[in-house]
């Protein structure tokens, strides 16, 4: 209460006894707001076990897809000439012989050089290609012809052209020149650069040099082969090739196989976040010493939701996998099983070797038919059983413990109420009493006061 103070001078009371008093009230409050402590702290726990036990699943969900348990890799013999990259969808393992014997090119010509790019004027006139489409012309206007003018009226005419002021150092007096080039590779993209037709510059402007379009040619698996482009993609199927360099008369090894480093960091990851779920299960169930030195169980150490979620984690690793067209049936034959600390061990050169050897027996195994059997299937279905917020374990202790939560907090809205009202009433109380005993002091001043005054008969 803010508005009535009592200062304790008249009454001899202390100044702070509702404060005091309304302390002493406050003890049962203060116990149910201990209890609702405690409540919330359960509820964090039961939501982080909750949050481990989805991402168990969440490591393994690409192993249900159209492309099963795989992910594939393009192995190049000389990453300098050729690379690429592979879609595990549609590839086919295999080993592949490709040599490049020319990259496909775009046609280009540069032109004469000049002393700078941005005072020498070229004139008024037209500069004409020879393009796929037909006849494209550039007018080029006297406002602005150096040869950055010329190179943006070139690039703002969307003729399929691209020009470029460079600085060819190799002529100190006139270093700049310009580079128009088409924007597509290929025999089927050929342009000619015929003459340049400017008037009235201060220097002649002509194509110094020009190159061919021209298409990349391969043999593959000793086949000799024309492409348009350095990027191809339907020679190897799922696999797109990158041509980087012409090396005639160098056989590159590709080989398409199983990224087994790839494959195996996605079971790490699960065993991870499957001993990330246990490992919290099991720090809750080991006795630790608490502020009053007595040993005690994590607040969901032995609770029956805990062992719920315990056994179902246990039961989906130990019991094999049937109806699965697949000669494996437990994990334990992947290199996958319990140590006796009471998680999991993955030995991945274990999985490494079953893989290379049997990789489809692998993926049958992981994904079965991709709803009811299979052990990624089995997985989703048990672990969304824990998770399910209609009838879940999991949701339904979370919402047991919202439930007392919210009850403690009608409890304390109420009790807070209660008190607020009982220091109103003990401050009027003692405001009054302090009064009246203010009133009572000062009479009886008042009357040793008169009493003083009065002679003694001599």
């Amino acid at each position: 209460m803010a508005g009535i103070r009592i200062t304790g001078m008249a009454s001899g009371l202390p100044p702070n006894i509702v404060d005091q008093l309304v302390e002493a009230e406050r003890i049962p409050l203060k116990q149910v707001e201990s209890k609702k402590q405690k409540q919330e702290d359960s509820l964090k726990l039961v939501t982080d076990l909750e949050t481990k036990v989805g991402d168990i699943t969440k490591n393994l969900s690409e192993l249900t897809n159209t492309k099963g348990f795989t992910d594939t890799q393009l192995v190049s013999g000389d990453p300098n000439v050729i690379d690429g990259s592979v879609d595990s969808a549609s590839s086919v393992n295999g080993e592949y012989s490709l040599e490049v014997l020319q990259l496909a090119q775009k046609p280009g010509a540069i032109s004469n050089g000049f002393p700078d790019k941005d005072k020498t004027q070229m004139g008024v006139g037209y500069i004409k290609f020879n393009t796929p489409e037909g006849q494209k012309e550039v007018y080029i206007n006297g406002k602005n012809s150096t040869l950055n003018g010329v190179a943006a009226q070139i690039n703002s005419a969307n003729i399929g052209m691209r020009a470029t002021v460079i600085e060819d150092k190799r002529d100190k007096d006139n270093p700049y020149r310009m580079l128009v080039t088409g924007l597509r590779t290929g025999d089927g993209n050929a342009v000619e650069f015929p003459t340049i037709y400017l008037l009235d510059g201060d220097q002649d402007m002509y194509f110094d040099r020009a190159k061919e379009a021209q298409n990349a040619k391969l043999k593959l698996d000793g086949f000799e082969i024309e492409t348009p482009d350095n990027v191809v993609n339907d020679l190897i199927p799922g696999v797109t090739l990158n041509l980087k360099k012409a090396s005639p008369g160098q056989e590159i090894r590709l080989s398409v196989k199983e990224n087994m480093e790839a494959v195996s960091g996605k079971i790490k990851a699960f065993v991870d976040a499957y001993n990330g779920a246990l490992g919290f299960i099991q720090n809750q169930s080991k006795l630790t010493k608490g502020a009053n030195g007595k040993e005690s169980l994590g607040p969901l150490g032995g609770d029956s939701m805990s062992r719920q979620v315990e056994n179902t984690l246990r039961r989906i690793i130990l019991s094999p996998q049937m109806g699965v067209q697949s000669r494996i049936q437990n994990l334990n034959q992947l290199g996958i099983e319990f140590n006796r600390n009471g998680t999991l061990n993955f030995t991945q050169e274990k999985f490494n070797k079953t893989l290379s050897a049997i990789p489809q027996d692998v993926s049958n195994f992981f994904r079965g038919d991709g709803l009811s059997t299979g052990f990624v299937p089995t997985l989703k279905r048990e672990l969304g059983n824990l998770q399910n917020p209609a009838f879940g374990v999991l949701a339904n202790r979370k919402k047991g413990i919202q439930e007392k939560i919210n009850r403690f907090n009608t409890q304390i809205d109420q009790k807070e109420r209660q008190l607020e009202k009982k220091e109103e009433s003990l401050r009027k109380k003692f405001a009054d009493l302090e009064q009246k005993m203010s009133q009572i002091n000062q009479q009886g001043a008042a009357v040793a006061g008169i009493g003083a005054g009065v002679k003694a008969p001599g």
